[in-house]
């Protein structure tokens, strides 16, 4: 994980070295983005999550929250762009989804302080002025580090305090896997591309000329829309539905259907046929992750259909 951490950290710090990107705000961005980034990746290792509340107990979870504001305040102001106001925001983000994970320690997953976080991570995702919150480079790195402190934040509460069981937040690769990652894309792609052409949502347009940019474009979806999506409908969302409905089907049916309405509102609202076809395609996700038992299969999955998606179709 160290390996693959120090690999994509130091070839993303790069290209944007080459774009033209330096100096103290620079250095600041790519170190807060790497702080973030690798707590999303070690705690895929085998033995971190463990490790941590051996060695620090729920306290973990509070040095987590605690270095991710850190983290924060060493942008704002490396960026020059601190404020009392955004440093206030921030701080909530972290503190109010690891103060309502305390509160419900010692209850089975599933409380309704869960579903509360879960909900309000979701939000601040989905609709925080993220650019408000990281103005530098010109916002263009906003969503991406709402995501990352997003998941810090969700993995500090989730795995240290509340010790979710059966996530699957690994990085492996395990016996059939690829069968059922295969067979997932292509019987989803089979139901989706025709269903949604004659919607008339997509169309047929691929782009021959930018096929250089589809490894770098299937990495980005996979780390930072794919994986941390996986993280929350499936490892957490579907995972606790099913144990609080005490039904695997009842669970897997739920969340695919919420993540589709999680998508009401994207390219207008509201979205029907958006929702459609992310309900459909959250079964499939949700049918990986419970072969598995990892969200990792799953955002493989996740990642191939949105770059897929992206690269052979445009959006009637």
């Amino acid at each position: 994980m160290l390996g693959l951490w120090a690999a994509l950290c130091f070839g993303g710090g790069l290209y944007a070295s080459w774009l033209g990107y330096g100096g103290r705000g620079f250095a600041a961005t790519v170190t807060v983005f790497s702080f973030y980034f690798g707590v999303m990746l070690l705690f895929a290792a085998r033995y971190v999550p463990e490790f941590f509340s051996l060695r620090f107990g729920a306290g973990g979870a509070y040095l987590v929250g605690a270095c991710a504001f850190l983290a924060y305040l060493i942008y704002a102001m490396g960026t020059n762009t601190f404020a009392l106001t955004r440093a206030a925001a921030v701080a909530g983000i972290v503190i109010i989804p690891l103060a309502l994970a305390a509160s419900a320690r010692g209850r089975p997953p599933g409380a309704w302080q869960d579903y509360l976080t879960l909900a309000g991570i979701w939000v601040t995702v989905k609709f925080s002025p993220s650019h408000w919150l990281w103005p530098y480079p010109g916002g263009q790195l906003a969503y991406v580090l709402t995501v990352l402190l997003c998941l810090n934040v969700a993995l500090a509460a989730f795995v240290l305090v509340r010790k979710v069981p059966g996530i699957g937040y690994n990085i492996g690769w395990g016996s059939r896997w690829g069968f059922f990652v295969v067979a997932s894309f292509v019987v989803f792609g089979a139901i989706a591309i025709p269903l949604g052409i004659g919607m008339h949502f997509i169309y047929f347009a691929p782009q021959w000329q930018a096929w250089r940019s589809l490894p770098f474009l299937y990495i980005a979806i996979l780390f930072f829309t794919a994986w941390p999506e996986e993280f929350l409908f499936r490892g957490l969302l579907q995972n606790m539905l099913s144990r609080s409905c005490k039904s695997d089907l009842a669970g897997w049916w739920t969340a695919s259907v919420l993540f589709g309405f999680s998508h009401i509102t994207n390219m207008g609202f509201p979205n029907w046929r958006y929702v459609i076809l992310a309900s459909i395609a959250g079964i499939f996700y949700g049918w990986t992750w419970r072969k598995t038992n990892s969200i990792f299969a799953s955002a493989i999955v996740h990642a191939l259909v949105d770059t897929t998606w992206h690269f052979f179709f445009r959006t009637g």
